[in-house]
């Protein structure tokens, strides 16, 4: 279990060089040869450390690790200026974790019907239920639909909603079983409900899989990844006592590189990528005129229409990659 709010790049490219590779993927983007794409900076804060670290360019392993290691950091670790500064220029704004708990509580209390199946709520905080989870007998629902249920966190940030290894305020790591996104409630389920390795790895296959999340700024989208891969970590080895083998963790790696993802989501596509087209008209004299499309969809407010790279995401049940606006009622 990792014991430190900030999971550093470096350790992980230590660990497995794959899993940094997973953690940057953008399955939307088109391959260059036989590699994948990967996220975008999306964010200006890094653009004084040079050209591989402007808005607009892709995050390479070599930019976030070796000696530049250790600077992309959760808004805990911040400083002060910085976090104003991203709250004033992107809007960016973290949520108590007292307060996801408590909106996390009102989707669990429409589902279950009945309140405070995971915890009691205090004033700031909560005080987790020791009792295994019961399921609502009424309704026919069993534990298996609770982990099979899908959940969506919209302009994740950190993931917070969805993953709470740590206070987003305080810094502090929250123990397992007091954990209250709705992936931890899901891991925490399925540990009260399976017994061997094998059963208990096939469900928490299907709990991220139906978990999603999507973020503009690929900083943050890089550490609710990253916050992901090690609450599986932290998972297993509370419930067994060891450490996960390097399949199970490369498995998990592989959806969280799908059900994660980069998007504009006023659009559907990745971000900064929709464009103006420019034509060249040659003129009776033998110079040309540049004519100038707007992409569509920006011009006319269509979410179908625009011309930048819209953003695929996995169904897993049906094992095969669509686009997002596909997968939504507009």
């Amino acid at each position: 279990m990792s014991n430190e709010v900030d999971i550093l790049e470096n350790d992980i490219l230590k660990r497995d060089p794959a899993l940094m590779e997973f953690l940057l993927i953008d399955h939307s983007r088109p391959k260059q040869g036989k590699k994948h794409g990967h996220i975008i900076w999306a964010t200006d804060n890094y653009e004084p450390m040079g050209d591989a670290y402007r808005e607009n360019t892709q995050i390479s392993i070599e930019s976030i690790t070796g000696e530049n290691g250790g600077i992309v950091q959760p808004r805990v670790k911040k400083t002060k200026a910085e976090q104003q500064s991203r709250a004033r220029d992107k809007g960016e704004v973290f949520t108590p974790s007292w307060i996801c708990n408590r909106q996390n509580n009102l989707v669990d209390n429409e589902w279950f019907g009945f309140n405070n199946a995971f915890n009691e709520e205090t004033d700031e905080g909560w005080i987790t239920k020791k009792d295994p989870v019961s399921f609502p007998t009424s309704k026919g629902f069993t534990w298996q639909d609770y982990v099979s249920d899908t959940r969506l966190e919209i302009t994740c940030g950190e993931a917070p909603y969805l993953i709470s290894r740590y206070d987003t305020i305080t810094g502090e790591i929250i123990p397992v079983h007091d954990r209250i996104g709705l992936l931890d409630r899901k891991l925490r389920v399925v540990a009260e409900n399976t017994a061997s390795p094998e059963e208990w790895f096939e469900w928490v296959l299907i709990a991220y899989q139906n978990i999603y999340a999507y973020e503009w700024q690929g900083d943050n989208l890089l550490l609710a990844r990253e916050n992901a891969l090690y609450t599986f970590d932290d998972n297993y080895k509370e419930k067994f006592g060891v450490m996960p083998t390097k399949e199970m963790v490369r498995k998990i790696a592989e959806i969280i590189s799908w059900n994660f993802w980069q998007m504009d989501g006023l659009k559907g596509v990745i971000p900064n990528t929709c464009h103006d087209d420019v034509q060249e008209i040659p003129s009776l004299f033998g110079d040309s005129e540049k004519v100038i499309t707007p992409c569509p969809g920006c011009r006319d407010d269509n979410y179908k229409k625009h011309n930048g790279i819209y953003c695929k995401i996995m169904d897993w049940r049906k094992g095969k990659a669509e686009r997002y606006i596909d997968s939504i009622k507009l």
